[in-house]
């Protein structure tokens, strides 16, 4: 009996060995994307550590097109700087804000950007400056979950013949509360998302919307802009230092359409 007990646990043995093998190689041919992605990103680290930063800047920008995440926006911005685009720099580093707004390294390199470039930060309305706590995905998770919590509260005791107690009602009324200050940081979120960031040097503030348009003013690199509506080509922004018609190419938006 030993001979085939031995012979037993030798198929068995095999035969999750081949399992094993199988699941590997189904996970690696599956999730194609996500191998290259973390070898893009790879590839993109060695091209900034060797001084070649404009094909770093090519490959960051290509991954935060197809999965922005807030280290591939840190990276772009370091490399954006490096070749000498602070405004695009900047405009990376606050769309890696926008998605994690703990990220430290993205607020410390938009304050010393700032302080070189010499423009201001965006000028937020109170409910913008709220919706930067948290990023727009916890805020619409945690204002459903108040939401859902506050009905579940009220309605729930009443169904079940639960006894209602004086917690329930205190409860529903502090999670309605957080649903009313996630609803104010939605506004916020929907406001800036309008931000832009101009993105090139002296870019031309024009008094209309054409070619040939006479320039009010002209406008740093990483100066922020709200665009207020647009005209073929061109976008009619309000800045610090006045409103007007720009080229929409040499203006970033926060959140892009």
């Amino acid at each position: 009996m030993k001979p085939e007990r031995n012979l037993i646990r030798c198929w068995a043995g095999r035969w999750n060995l081949a399992l094993l093998l199988a699941v590997l190689v189904w996970v690696t041919t599956a999730c194609p994307g996500r191998a290259t992605t973390n070898d893009l990103f790879a590839q993109g680290l060695e091209f900034s550590r060797a001084g070649r930063f404009p094909e770093a800047a090519e490959i960051f920008q290509k991954l935060a097109k197809a999965q922005p995440a807030a280290g591939t926006l840190v990276n772009l911005g370091l490399a954006e700087w490096q070749c000498g685009h602070a405004g695009a720099a900047i405009l990376a580093w606050e769309q890696a804000r926008w998605i994690d707004p703990f990220d430290g390294r993205a607020a410390a390199n938009l304050k010393f950007a700032r302080e070189v470039a010499q423009v201001d930060e965006p000028q937020l309305k109170w409910y913008e400056a709220v919706s930067t706590w948290l990023s727009p995905n916890a805020w619409a998770w945690l204002g459903a979950s108040m939401l859902w919590l506050t009905v579940g509260l009220l309605v729930l005791p009443g169904i079940l013949r639960w006894r209602k107690a004086g917690w329930h009602q205190l409860l529903a009324a502090l999670a309605f509360g957080v649903f009313l200050l996630c609803l104010t940081a939605d506004f916020g979120v929907a406001g800036r998302s309008q931000i832009g960031i101009v993105l090139k040097k002296n870019a031309a503030l024009q008094l209309t919307p054409t070619q040939d348009g006479e320039v009010v003013s002209t406008l740093a690199a990483g100066e922020p802009a709200r665009p207020l509506r647009v005209h073929g080509r061109f976008a009619y922004v309000r800045t610090a230092n006045g409103a007007g018609w720009i080229d929409q190419d040499a203006l970033g938006l926060l959140c892009p359409r």
